[in-house]
């Protein structure tokens, strides 16, 4: 049985790139056909086993929570007009045995900062730290992305850090791994040597890019403690897990699935495509719809 149980979820953004539908509603509630963002990340997260997510949140985000809690008037018009599926839908969002909290990220200080805000709850346990702005979508495949990840974490000591490879003209945009000229297999992980941030194309030591997934060990809330601040005066994830490198083992990742950054405009409606054309109740109406615009 694996070590991890706990999930960080940072959501504390303020999601300026997709203003201004972002304006009174948090990013992460914006719907990927009838779901907000948020609940197919935690859903993602529940499938590889985890069972208490910490949301990393601010003032205005209220509505994330809401979400997860009981609705007892909704549910209960629904059970009298017996619609049970809807019922079911919206009641049974998360199973039982999982546990949502959240804690107050007062000032944006950077990613480090935000999962350093949890280090109280995560208790010196492993843990998996998710970026909610991205969706990574493993339809019809039998396990997650994640569930891969955790149990590499437990097979091998060692760190997981997702990456994919992305073109050369788009390394500058990423923090890019330097894994000694090695490209692992989709699915399968291999050992960094070091992290780049952002490196303009010709500098960049491969192509693989890191997605927003980690599964990390205790030792990187003590080395975030110590983080000074780096790019942008933040402090940044990736300052503590170069310090990581000096002393445990952190490997890279590559995903199976296919990543939508919902954080953006285009990644939003690619995404809503993409989910769409899976989901039953609208996949061949939706299909039918895109061939008739060309």
């Amino acid at each position: 049985m694996s070590t991890v149980k706990k999930a960080v979820i940072p959501v504390a953004g303020l999601g300026t790139r997709v203003l201004p539908a972002s304006k009174a509603i948090p990013k992460e509630m914006m719907p990927v056909v009838d779901k907000p963002v948020i609940q197919h990340v935690i859903e993602e997260a529940i499938q590889a086993g985890i069972k208490e997510i910490i949301l990393v949140t601010r003032s205005g985000k209220s509505a994330i929570e809401d979400h997860f809690d009981s609705h007892f008037e909704l549910e209960h018009q629904l059970d009298l007009k017996n619609k049970t599926t809807i019922l079911d839908s919206v009641s049974n969002i998360i199973p039982s045995d999982v546990t949502i909290l959240s804690v107050r990220q007062s000032e944006a200080k950077g990613l480090g900062h935000a999962v350093h805000c949890a280090a109280r709850i995560v208790n010196n346990e492993p843990f998996v730290v998710i970026l909610p702005d991205v969706l990574v979508n493993n339809y019809q495949q039998a396990e997650n992305d994640l569930q891969k990840m955790v149990q590499a974490f437990d097979e091998h000591n060692a760190a997981q850090i997702m990456v994919e490879s992305v073109p050369q003209d788009q390394v500058h945009l990423y923090g890019v791994t330097d894994c000694k000229g090695v490209k692992p297999e989709a699915g399968d992980s291999t050992p960094i040597c070091a992290m780049v941030e952002k490196p303009k194309a010709e500098d960049a030591p491969s192509d693989l890019a890191v997605v927003g997934r980690y599964v990390l060990p205790a030792r990187i809330m003590e080395l975030l403690a110590n983080t000074k601040p780096g790019a942008g005066g933040e402090i940044q994830l990736t300052d503590a897990l170069d310090e990581l490198l000096k002393e445990h083992k952190v490997e890279a990742y590559r995903m199976t699935g296919k990543t939508f950054d919902c954080g953006n405009k285009l990644g939003f409606l690619q995404a809503n495509v993409a989910y769409g054309l899976q989901h039953p109740e609208t996949a061949e109406a939706f299909k039918q719809f895109l061939t008739e615009q060309g």
